[in-house]
């Protein structure tokens, strides 16, 4: 397993080495065909700094070499805000005192008819950490409810257990996506006071047991700025590159969640700039060149729209992060304030505007049979 991995790495050594390693070491990893874990270290380092410009230009290469012009759009859709954790930076905690909502079946549909309209066909369900608001079973109903109108319904909602994980891919549940926040078992233990998430190994495990049940897209990421965002990187990095060895038959996907203001008023302890951002997207797409690499509308469109080029598959639209948000929205249940709120049809004509293709639906289940 992946922890068996992790374990024989020490954050501070890993991050001594990051920040020791030299100009020369950086020129020999980056020009590398095939890199390797010990490649990552020079790649992620202040001394690569100076090599970005490089760094842009081959990972956009390999971006067009891999997967073209193609810029794939999706929406979330959450079905629940109500959680049992206390996670310090989300607006979900359950010691926020906001508004807190689970979808019925009828909200669903109407919810992911709207997104139908705008033209979505990859949609991504989210819940709370909270079994007895939306069971497995019952997310499971709903999957099986409207994958008919889409190509593909992702999760990114509690961990399961490896046979919960199956009772999903059988509802026609393709893509998962859960995300460790912080490779540093220090900086998790300080975030997560309590709650299921507090447990390390269960959440870090979770992408094993959905490869074992068959998940087409896999998708991991940590939470920049809860923790140094080069070692978290390197970790990430790591785990990406394991699973994408270990579950060869799935695509392994990578986000880029970058913290932002929620109820709570948490501030992040270790910012990232723009500029760490597009460092940490280029060295992921020279690492891993057939990974999906999705950017949210945590980002400003300014960002968003300047960074795609460079390595992005993947990019949400017209967000809304609290249950019911797209036919009643609702600022006092919201996970996070959005930062790019452009609609759908907007941003997919940006992103042609710049010569790519926003492709609505690249997937569909007929491919199985």
């Amino acid at each position: 397993m992946f922890e068996d991995l992790l374990n024989k790495y020490l954050w501070k050594t890993v991050k001594e080495r990051i920040y020791n390693s030299s100009k020369e070491e950086v020129m020999s990893a980056i020009y590398k065909e095939n890199k390797h874990p010990d490649d990552f270290f020079a790649l992620l380092s202040p001394a690569a700094d100076a090599f970005l410009e490089e760094l842009a230009v081959i990972s956009q290469k390999i971006t067009r070499m891999r997967f073209g012009n193609i810029i794939q759009l999706y929406a979330p859709l959450y079905i629940s805000n109500e959680c049992t954790n206390s996670c310090l930076y989300c607006g979900f905690n359950r010691k926020n005192e906001i508004k807190r909502l689970t979808l019925s079946g009828e909200m669903v549909e109407e919810e992911s008819r709207l997104l139908f309209k705008q033209g979505f066909r990859h949609i991504l369900l989210l819940t709370g950490e909270d079994k007895h608001a939306v069971s497995p079973e019952a997310l499971a109903k709903i999957a099986n409810n409207i994958h008919s109108k889409f190509a593909s319904v992702s999760i990114e909602v509690y961990p399961m257990d490896s046979a919960e994980y199956k009772i999903m891919t059988e509802a026609g549940v393709d893509g998962l996506a859960v995300y460790q926040e912080t490779y540093d078992r220090i900086g998790y233990d300080a975030v997560h006071p309590s709650g299921m998430k507090k447990n390390f190994s269960w959440r870090l495990n979770a992408p094993e047991r959905a490869g074992d049940a068959g998940f087409r897209k896999i998708g991991i990421g940590a939470l920049l700025g809860l923790s140094d965002w080069r070692v978290d990187g390197f970790f990430l990095a790591l785990h990406a590159y394991y699973l994408t060895k270990k579950y060869w038959k799935s695509q392994i996907q990578i986000s880029f969640p970058r913290l932002k203001q929620a109820h709570g008023n948490y501030v992040p302890p270790n910012p990232v700039s723009d500029r760490d951002l597009t460092h940490l997207i280029c060295v992921m797409r020279n690492i891993l060149p057939d990974s999906g690499l999705l950017l949210s509308t945590r980002e400003s469109s300014h960002f968003r729209d300047n960074v795609m080029p460079i390595g992005i598959t993947m990019m949400s639209a017209g967000s809304k992060t609290e249950p019911g948000g797209y036919s009643h929205p609702d600022a006092n249940a919201r996970q996070f304030t959005i930062d790019d709120d452009r609609a759908p049809d907007e941003i997919a004509a940006v992103i042609a505007k710049k010569g790519f293709d926003p492709v609505w639906k690249d997937w569909d289940r007929e491919f199985l049979i």
